[in-house]
């Protein structure tokens, strides 16, 4: 997008078109107004549209520009920390309600897909949280034994059966999430669009918010060739609200209490059909415990879409696609010599405790930020919430998440640039001998 073939890489070139949109020009008026044209903000409108309510959503760029258009398409349960840690953190009462809410939340994924049509390569396979070594085993065991507290479809893999799984025998095991599978995302996010458009939403792209004023009876979100007018609004921007579309966001903290995560992918051409045979048989998308993770998983086309933490500019571009051709021929030596055809990156949004936020912005403006790489079945839920709350058939007590305020991350900008450069120092010496 944007003339830039590394950000959005082979989603871009095998996503169908977007549904046509255009700028907004003048000024409109809506129960709802929307910034942010990614899962959170598509799903609200969707919803909204379906409740009766006028719409209007403003996205800076074009639809599925930030983390929604670049992520692996991982369709995940739950959140990266055990699911124990968060009663722990928000009490039992929001701490159940979110490990519920997105605990169903791929589940809201596919039927969304099943309902609208979505052609988004959709796979209801599962994922594999791989073990790497006995702390991976350790940790996936006792994730499991937690989400099967909770009644949740998983299973454990020994080491036989996760190599039977995957196709390689570096793992010691292997966390099956029967919930969960994968999406081509910016086709999904496209296909959300067409289906909120229908649905009778007004999605405006190429129109960053650059004011908003409260009027009183209604928030004024300007343009700079129009303005929406109305009583609610919902900021869906997360970590791209500031710093990499064309404009500012008017709720910089949104962005201020997050710490950008680089990730990038890189895909292969479609493999034949005997090497791919050879790699997860059943379809699954892949993410394993180390700390510097790396994740994998087919497309419809047969390519292998390998990733993780870096980005793909200056010094890190050949580190991290060197690192990338010894890591997946280690894996899968089969796979050796194979290259890649496709290579993308983007920013991945964490919280200092790695849970989502739900935020009051000012009167009438609310918002949920803060997906930490687990953005496609969560933002989809969340969307969900927020037209529930707008349209009055929730309050706010009833959200899966407490209200809390904005709190900027102390020394964020240090930290990017440390794991930015600690990435690449992990990966040019990684995956040798």
């Amino acid at each position: 997008m944007r003339g830039d073939p590394r950000s959005h890489g082979l989603w871009e070139g095998s996503a169908p078109p977007a549904p046509e949109t255009g700028s907004l020009a003048g000024d409109v008026a809506a129960d709802v107004a929307i910034v942010g044209g990614g899962y959170t903000g598509l799903s609200a409108a969707l919803h909204l549209a379906e409740g009766g309510a006028s719409v209007a959503l403003l996205e800076a760029v074009e639809v599925g520009f930030g983390g929604s258009g670049r992520n692996v398409g991982l369709v995940n349960a739950g959140l990266w920390i055990m699911p124990d840690a968060v009663p722990e953190l928000l009490g039992p009462v929001h701490g159940e309600r979110l490990l519920r809410e997105l605990g169903d939340a791929p589940g809201l994924v596919f039927d969304t897909v099943e309902r609208h049509g979505i052609a988004c390569e959709a796979v209801r396979a599962g994922t594999l949280h791989c073990a790497v070594g006995a702390s991976g085993l350790a940790e996936v065991t006792e994730r499991a034994r937690q989400w099967r507290a909770r009644g949740a479809p998983v299973a454990l893999l020994d080491a036989g059966a996760a190599a039977g799984a995957v196709g390689t025998s570096a793992y010691a095991g292997a966390l099956l999430d029967r919930r969960a599978g994968t999406v081509q995302p910016l086709a999904y996010a496209r296909g959300l669009a067409g289906a909120a458009l229908r649905a009778g939403a007004r999605l405006f792209t190429g129109s960053p918010v650059t004011a908003a004023e409260d009027e009183g009876a209604v928030w004024r979100l300007r343009t700079a060739a129009g303005s929406v007018a109305a009583p609610r609004v919902i900021v869906a921007t997360d970590a791209y609200g500031a710093g990499h579309g064309p404009a500012g966001s008017p709720w910089p903290g949104v962005r201020a209490e997050q710490v950008h995560l680089p990730y990038f992918n890189l895909a292969t051409a479609p493999l034949s059909s005997n090497l791919a045979r050879s790699i997860l048989p059943g379809r699954e998308g892949v993410w394993d415990t180390r700390e510097v993770l790396s994740s994998f998983r087919f497309d419809a086309a047969g390519r292998l879409v390998f990733g993780s933490v870096g980005a793909l500019r200056g010094t890190g571009r050949t580190v991290h696609r060197a690192w990338a051709r010894r890591a997946l021929a280690r894996l899968f030596p089969q796979l050796a010599g194979v290259g890649f055809q496709h290579e993308w990156y983007g920013a991945i949004g964490m919280t200092a405790d790695a849970v989502p936020r739900f935020h009051r912005l000012a009167r009438g403006v609310v918002g949920f930020s803060g997906y930490n790489g687990r953005g496609i079945a969560p933002g989809t839920a969340f969307g969900r919430c927020l037209a529930r709350l707008c349209l009055g058939e929730i309050g706010e007590a009833d959200l899966p998440l407490p209200v809390t305020d904005l709190a900027p991350v102390r020394f964020r900008a240090a930290k990017e640039v440390w794991y930015e450069a600690g990435a690449q120092v992990v990966h040019a010496v990684g995956a040798r001998g």
